[in-house]
């Protein structure tokens, strides 16, 4: 009889699961995500603080974040203000670099596009891999509308909403399966990104734009206002980054080369018994 544990590890089919429209998109947003959080960084840096209301807030009482730095007996320190609740926030916010050459600015320079005060270079590349993400979302768009890939994989159907609670279940647990489509939490996680995260952080830099609030002047009836608005560009895109976190961690957990591996030539290694073609029965 041959022993069942010297056999070699059952592995499922590979399937192709990501067409080269998703790969190409996919990686233009990483790139231009990361040039537009540092870029965006250095502009808010310019006036580190977020309002709510149609004013400017420079001498009005309605600051919800206000990073700085303030002279104690001590020294001066980083402060950072939220909700009119204060922390000393030095070295990281408001204040840090060494005690030689310290840096007085809301984020480091270590994580802002340039490393130094330069607010027009921040604007030039924000704007830049700006546009180039919303091509790359046109361009997404239309070519998961053709085939299929949106109304298949990204929009939560009846039986996907049925299935959310197990599948978080499943996640919490770390028991991670591997089929030919997105599980009911992938799909509501990109589906929450794609018609909800992307289309706000779009539309409330557009509406930060006076040319833009020119043209269309119901943006800032929709959103409250510029100064709302650049709270809500603000609050999008910490949602974006956790979500990037929480994206690599299931990455990581899942199988990094075979995710790796469908986001660079579309083909994916399913769970043992997972069909091979499209509605076929395991």
């Amino acid at each position: 009889m041959t022993d069942q544990q010297s056999l070699p590890p059952q592995r499922g089919p590979l399937v192709y699961r990501q067409s080269i429209w998703t790969r190409l998109t996919h990686w233009t947003w990483a790139i231009c995500l990361f040039f537009l959080l540092l870029s965006g960084l250095q502009i808010f840096n310019a006036h580190p603080a977020l309002y709510i209301g149609q004013q400017s807030g420079f001498e009005f009482d309605n600051a919800i974040l206000e990073i700085g730095a303030i002279n104690t007996p001590n020294g001066p320190r980083g402060q950072t203000t939220v909700f009119g609740n204060t922390f000393d926030t030095t070295g990281v916010l408001g204040m840090s670099g060494s005690a030689e050459q310290p840096q007085y600015t809301g984020f480091p320079g270590a994580v802002t596009i340039p490393s130094y005060r330069d607010l027009a270079t921040g604007r030039v590349v924000h704007f830049f891999f700006g546009w180039i993400f919303v091509a790359a979302l046109f361009v997404w768009f239309l070519a998961s509308l053709i085939n299929g890939h949106m109304k298949r994989d990204i929009i939560p159907q009846g039986a996907d909403l049925s299935g959310l609670p197990r599948d978080a279940l499943d996640h919490a647990r770390f028991r991670l399966h591997h089929g030919r489509r997105y599980s009911p939490l992938q799909k509501l996680s990109y589906f929450t990104v794609f018609f909800i995260l992307f289309p706000l952080i779009i539309l409330t830099g557009l509406t930060m734009s006076p040319g833009m609030d020119a043209a269309w002047p119901w943006l800032l009836d929709v959103f409250g206002g510029r100064q709302t608005a650049r709270t809500i560009h603000f609050i999008v895109m910490a949602l974006l980054v956790l979500f990037f976190i929480v994206h690599i961690a299931m990455v990581l957990l899942a199988g990094p080369f075979n995710e790796l591996r469908s986001m660079l030539t579309g083909w994916y290694r399913t769970s043992p018994g997972t069909p091979t073609q499209e509605g076929d029965k395991p």
